[in-house]
């Protein structure tokens, strides 16, 4: 077994995953019922790629897309 932190005991390393993580949950997967595995993936993918990182503004980069801010620092 492996540790997820990258710093031992440095808890702020998992907090923007983490983040992430509970967004998607409230956001789609407790919203959502999946009717196969394959589905949730497809319906997460979509989700990830089509809203999350192209329309849904975020707080921490000042509430611009991800898109908009990787554009910005190219």
């Amino acid at each position: 077994m492996r540790q997820s932190m990258s710093r031992k005991g440095c808890c702020y390393d998992n907090a923007p995953v983490e983040s992430v993580l509970h967004t998607l949950k409230v956001e789609l997967v407790h919203r959502t019922r999946f009717e196969t595995r394959d589905q949730a993936r497809r319906e997460v993918f979509a989700y990830i790629e089509t809203y999350y990182n192209r329309q849904r503004a975020h707080s921490a980069i000042g509430y611009i897309t991800p898109e908009q801010a990787e554009l910005r620092s190219a």
